[in-house]
Parts: C-alpha cells; structure tokens; sequence
C-alpha cells in the first residue's frame, strides 16, 4: 500500500480504527496528567483549572470510546471475515473493552462532582491509564508497529 495514497490509506480494512484510537488515548493521559498536576498546584485558582482541565479531556476520551470500539469490531469483521478470536485479538479486545469502560466510568465520576474522594478517583486513572496502556501495546503487535 502506498502511503501517499489517500484513497487506499483511508479504505484500507482496519485504518479507521488506528486513527480513531489515538483520540481516547492521548485525551485520557492528558486528562490523568492535569489531575495529578493538580494535586501539587498550591494556588486554588490554578487548581481549579487545571481540575477542569483534566475533566473536560476526560469527558472527551469517553466521547471518543465508542466510535473507536465500533470501528475496532469493524475491522475484525473486516480484516477477519468474523472469525472466532484467539490469542493476542482476543487479549486486545478484552482489554480494550475494559479500558473503554474504566474511561466511560471515570467521565462519569468527573460528571458528577463530589461523589467520590479525588484520591480514589486519581487512583482509578491511574488503573485506568495502565490498562489501556497494555491495550495500546497488544495492539501495536497487531498492527505490526510493535514488531522488531
């Protein structure tokens, strides 16, 4: 496949789900990072916006998670003819599941404001970001990044 080629890079079978997946990633990190940075402001004003920081791109990851699922299933049908998952797809799919869940579920949470300690919340991002972390990584050997 040529890279210069815009028709075939953006019909390729599983191309939409590459691209889509770097918006959930990279807002989630960025939202987990603000939080922690948040935590070492000493000025209130520079807390609070760097709080609303990290749940703005919080929200926006989790409004990402299932255009980026979908096209993940997508690419499967496509690229697999639907055939039974094993080994490292099946691993990828679990994970991302959960990592697309965890995300949905912390949004939620900065949602809601003040139902939850922000030390548990921190902590569930940083769970969170660890499992999508090793998402990301099964899929870069899918995707033949990874590979050395």
């Amino acid at each position: 496949m040529d890279p210069f080629n815009l028709k075939s890079a953006l019909l390729a079978k599983h191309a939409q789900h590459v691209v889509l997946i770097h918006f959930p990633i990279a807002l989630f990190l960025a939202g987990t990072g603000f939080d922690i940075a948040a935590r070492w402001m000493r000025q209130s004003a520079n807390r609070t916006t760097m709080m609303a920081a990290a749940r703005i791109n919080i929200i926006a990851a989790a409004v990402f998670v299932l255009p980026t699922i979908l096209s993940g299933v997508l690419a499967w049908q496509w690229a697999l003819q639907g055939a039974p998952l094993k080994g490292l797809v099946e691993l990828h799919l679990i994970l991302g599941t959960a990592a697309g869940s965890l995300i949905c579920l912390t949004a939620w949470l900065h949602f809601r404001q003040g139902t939850i300690s922000h030390r548990y919340l921190l902590s569930l991002e940083v769970f969170t970001a660890a499992i999508l972390g090793l998402a990301a990584h099964i899929g870069g050997f899918l995707s033949g990044v990874n590979l050395a």
